[in-house]
């Protein structure tokens, strides 16, 4: 081993020690021992660590504290180490820890002075340790558990203690520390009882749950008192779990549900179950949940084969299927997963410490008193790798107290780094395997840095690799919520820890946001207004303007008159202005047509010096324009080589990219309501004719005489490029704006669901509600209060005009009045009349006027607006404006119950927030869906399950989206529209083949048109006769018969053909 030179200073004889020893076994007070203990630290200390050995003082320590014949020697020696602990510090650690045990027993001696000692040195000697000697500590106290009830407290107090010192390494190993506290709360001695309790206690709270963490004391209480799983199963039942699920909270939380699996109560294994199925969802980390897979899954099988409730039967089984789900049993990621970490066990990371100490100079071998501190240092290196600690300043202050005491401080550092550094290189060898085959091609790294990445209290990236290099364009993929936008956001401002800072490495984020008060601004002014741009020569504007396609008259026009498309275009024409060296883009082909689709992406690739890191739910754009697939892989980014199409080679799980599917995500659509009067699906219920539409200040006209009819059978899509008119179109159709010149009809009962193109408008001045408390919002009082904002229910002049005039008074021929509202409707005819009620006259006056009087009269927006009122109420009588019934509502098109009522809408995703507003359009049971660009930040996960409800929904759809696969698996109906002009085509048929479901929708229609064929076949051959046809068919059948009676013979029957 190392030998040193541990010559003892001339001052300083040896038999100091001897001395200081002797004195402490004969003092005669408490307090001068502790002041001789002190010295001898003093004096040790002088004479280095090492003469703890060489001196014999360890050895006379543990002797004396074991004499049974003198307390005062074994007082003497408790107290003595303990200054030595507080004296000397860690590098006495590693020969005092061993010691812990023989001073845990001394907790059970029969003086009360010697008692007070062994509580003293252990707290001493506990206080010295790092967090990464948890694993040193925790087999002593597990083993003094097992010993007399004094020491079973000592050790319970110890280990409540390093709950606070070292929450992450004694989180990781709760599994193995539950059981034995867990021992000790049934302890028949209540002393014991009240110690593990109060252990329990801390460390529980390093499980870092917000919603458990209110029900601790009643879980632990549960844990020591079995009796009370049913009352705890009911308070937690009550819980809405909403926080990441981690491994420590399992941990703290299976137990019970062991336990409570166990119950005969279909009353408690029905929440029992519940809450195990909430919880498994929140769990992102399948290491997390595979290591409890089997202690719950007998209890969850038991259950579903032999409870005798089928709903607990179901929800059983719902929960094993999450459980098994999220523990990766059986999944790809399994069987092809990478490492994780690399792992170092003591033995080795000794024998590389040994290699770092050989090459000192100050290091001669043989040294048996050093080789205690190596292997404790080792075991300290071991648990640094164990928890992805990297930190160069992190593995110094964990080790270099340790080598320090027996060599010079900077040949100690030299060893610390040297250690550190080759396990770092075997870190950075492991890290490139997640690279997956991007082998070193010589192209700059602009970017390799190591963080992590949190979004309130859910952690969404833990330790892993951001790698970028120059010139590359790598496609971001991972569910809705994995925190895609928010890992751009934050390099964006600078928030990734050890990203390169801004003036090093400029990186600019793009996203749709161009709204607000951005509006009244010129193109070419809004760009020139930029921060970033100051300065900047406005031709190299112009210029960057023209090259997307902003000629001289669109450059001059107001941002807020622009398309979504051409905000989009504008939003990326600054982005290279900036001279970026990594583009962020965020769903940059929101809104863009076909055309500008495949002009972003032969830009993108002709950018051989920019870096692009792309968020896009367009396959087919991912597929055209990426050189690598970074992919969220339990809370790691992993790298693929190649596009797409290569990503889905290697991960067959992810071909959900290319195929509408709802395997992953169900939307369920309410069916619409019965609309009065419409008897077929063919009928009209929506008309546009000779629409003329012109924005505010604008030189022509966005829409030019269009016409639509639409019926509850029609799937259509309106295409046309950026800006052709497409949104004004849908905008007039719905009543958002209203038309200088023609009219729109529809059907006084029909209601309407809208997302709009830009769908998040719905939502911003609802940010701090949640999802639930925004429909009930939007909803309360039985109408839909967006419907009330739009331009074209609002009162004009006219309108208000219209108000001030005398109506003739039906019935009372001379008499005119003035109309105050609208109360009632009935029907008239094929049509209505109105009940309204007179200004200044009691209700008992009101008339009844027909619809079309009123609107000839000029009252439309009074008419429409209590038609909407009606409309909305009727489509609300299906369903209870109810918290838990809107959670449900929500869950039917996608979004987490538990998102859903308790997430503020400002916290949620671009495609959660879409599936909000999907869901408050559908709420009222429309009768028709309007969708401008509903693809827009959907994943594919969520787009399949959006194209599934779609298709077998039973209403009238009509959508704008420049996604050809979305609109070719859905609209049989086209209406092209161009420069404000509208042209319909009609498709023959839909592409079923895009769907999973296709064959076996194939089966079911071929099916059905059989059985259509043989009842048209079976009923062809009958024809219904007219009364003169069947009376002479009567007739003939009797002279027949008549015949017969007089000739006889062989009988000639009756036929439908006589």
């Amino acid at each position: 081993m190392a030998t040193f030179d541990t010559a003892v200073p001339a001052f300083i004889p040896t038999s100091r020690v001897t001395e200081l020893l002797n004195g402490l076994y004969t003092c005669a007070t408490s307090e001068e021992c502790v002041s001789i203990a002190a010295d001898l630290g003093g004096t040790v200390k002088a004479l280095g660590v090492q003469s703890l050995e060489t001196c014999g003082v360890l050895d006379n320590l543990r002797r004396e504290a074991q004499n049974k014949k003198s307390g005062l020697a074994r007082e003497g020696a408790l107290l003595g180490i303990a200054g030595l602990a507080r004296v000397l510090g860690r590098p006495a650690e590693p020969y005092l820890v061993p010691m812990l045990p023989m001073i845990l027993d001394l907790y059970a001696d029969k003086g009360a002075p010697v008692q007070e000692a062994a509580e003293n040195a252990a707290l001493a000697i506990s206080a010295l340790p790092s967090q990464y000697a948890t694993t040193i500590l925790l087999p002593i106290f597990f083993e003094a558990m097992t010993r007399k009830w004094q020491t079973r407290i000592g050790a319970l107090q110890l280990l409540g203690k390093l709950a606070s010192v070292a929450p992450g390494q004694i989180g990781a190993v709760l599994p193995e520390i539950i059981p034995n506290v867990s021992d000790c709360l049934h302890d028949t001695k209540n002393e014991v009882a009240a110690a593990a309790t109060k252990c329990m206690m801390a460390v529980a709270k390093v499980a870092g749950n917000p919603d458990i963490e209110p029900h601790i004391p009643i879980l632990v209480s549960c844990m020591a008192h079995p009796t009370e799983v049913p009352q705890c199963i009911q308070k937690l039942s009550a819980t809405t779990f909403v926080a990441e699920v981690t491994g420590p909270a399992l941990a703290i939380m299976v137990p019970l549900l062991v336990r409570a699996l166990n119950e005969r109560s279909a009353a408690v294994l029905r929440q029992t179950v519940i809450i195990t199925d909430n919880l498994c969802k929140l769990v992102n980390d399948p290491a997390d949940a595979g290591q409890f897979l089997p202690q719950l899954l007998p209890g969850l099988n038991r259950i579903v084969e032999t409870a005798a409730s089928p709903e607990v039967r179901s929800l059983a089984t719902a929960a094993r299927t999450t459980l098994i789900n999220v523990g990766g049993a059986g999944s790809a990621e399994k069987t092809e997963a990478k490492p994780t970490k690399i792992v170092a066990s003591r033995e080795a990371a000794m024998s590389q410490l040994k290699n770092a100490l050989s090459t000192s100079a100050d290091v001669k071998s043989g040294d048996a008193v050093f080789a205690t501190t190596v292997e404790y240092v080792s075991t300290l290196v071991s648990e640094l790798i164990a928890a992805d600690s990297w930190s160069a300043e992190e593995w110094k202050t964990t080790c270099l107290p340790y080598l320090a005491a027996f060599l010079p401080e900077k040949t100690a550092q030299e060893v610390v780094l040297a250690v550190h550094a080759h396990y770092m290189a075997l870190e950075k060898e492991r890290r490139k395997a997640q690279f997956a085959d991007d082998e070193d091609d010589g192209t700059e790294e602009v970017c390799n840095c190591d963080f992590s990445l949190a979004y309130g209290t859910r952690m969404l990236l833990n330790k892993t690799t951001l790698r970028l290099k120059r010139g590359h364009r790598y496609g971001l993929c991972g569910a809705n919520g994995a925190g895609k936008s928010t890992l751009m956001r934050a390099i964006a401002e600078n928030k990734v820890e050890n990203f390169p800072p801004p003036d090093v490495l400029r990186s600019i984020y793009v996203e749709h946001v161009l709204q607000g008060e951005d509006g009244s601004m010129a193109v070419v002014d809004f760009i020139a207004s930029d921060k970033n741009l100051k300065g900047l020569d406005r031709k190299k504007i112009v210029e960057a303007l023209e090259s997307v396609g902003f000629d001289g008259d669109r450059q001059k026009q107001a941002v807020g008159s622009l398309s979504g498309g051409w905000k989009m275009k504008l939003e990326l024409a600054r982005a290279m202005l900036t001279n970026a060296d990594i583009l962020l883009l965020d769903e940059p082909t929101n809104h863009l047509d076909v055309a500008n689709v495949a002009w972003l992406e032969n830009w993108l690739i002709e950018q051989k010096n920019v870096t692009a890191l792309i968020v896009s739910h367009d396959s087919g754009f991912l597929d055209n324009v990426c050189t690598d697939i970074v992919h969220y892989e339990r809370k790691k980014l992993a790298y693929y080589k190649g596009n797409l199409t290569e990503f889905v080679k290697k991960r067959p799980e992810a071909k959900t990219y290319f195929i509408l599917s709802d395997s992953a995500i169900k939307f369920v659509f309410p069916p619409p309501g019965f609309l009065q009067g419409i008897n077929s699906k063919t009928k009209a219920i929506l008309k546009m004719t000779d629409i003329t539409f012109t924005y505010p200040g604008a030189a022509k006209p966005s829409l030019y005489n269009a016409s639509v009819t639409l019926s509850l059978s029609s799937r259509v899509a309106i295409l046309g490029p950026n800006g052709a008119g497409k949104s004004t179109m849908i905008k007039v159709l719905t009543g958002e704006t209203t038309p200088q010149s023609g009219t729109v009809w529809k059907h006084p009962n029909l209601r309407i669901g809208y997302v709009a193109q830009h769908a998040f408008h719905h939502l911003e001045q609802h940010l701090e509600k949640t999802p639930n408390q925004y429909i009930q919002w939007r909803y309360f009082g039985g109408e839909d209060r967006e419907v009330l904002e739009k331009e074209s229910r609002k009162m004009s002049e006219h309108d208000l005009a219209a108000m001030e005039t005398l109506v003739p008074v039906p019935g009372r021929p001379g008499e005119k009045r003035k109309i105050e509202c609208i109360l009632g409707r009935q029907k008239l005819k094929k049509s209505f009349q109105y009940e309204v009620k007179w200004v200044g006259f009691l209700p008992k006056h009101n008339s009844q006027i027909s619809r079309e009087e009123l609107l000839e009269r000029g009252f439309t927006k009074l008419v429409q607006a209590f038609d909407d009122r009606e409309a909305s109420r009727e489509g609300q009588s299906y369903r209870e404006l109810n918290p838990a019934i809107i959670r449900k509502h929500f869950e039917e098109v996608g979004l987490d119950g538990d998102i859903a009522d308790n997430n503020l809408i400002g916290s949620l995703s671009g495609g959660q927030k879409v599936k909000v507003v999907i869901a408050a359009a559908m709420w009222n049971n429309p009768h028709m869906l309007v969708l401008d660009e509903p693809t827009n930040f959907l994943d594919r996960d969520s787009l399949g399950g959006l194209a599934v409800a779609i298709r077998d929904w039973g209403g009238a759809v009509v959508m704008i989206s420049h996604n050809a696969e979305f609109v070719g698996a859905l609209c049989p109906e086209v209406y092209n529209v161009e420069a404000g002009r509208m042209s319909a085509r009609q498709r023959t048929g839909v592409a079923d083949a895009a769907f999973e479901d296709a064959a076996a929708t194939e089966a079911m229609d071929e099916a059905a048109q059989k059985k259509i064929e043989a009842k048209v076949k079976a009923k062809s051959g009958k024809k219904k006769l007219t009364r003169n046809e069947l009376k002479a068919r009567e007739a003939r059948r009797r002279a027949r018969h008549l015949k017969w009676l007089a000739e006889g013979g062989v009988k000639e029957p009756d036929t439908d053909e006589d």
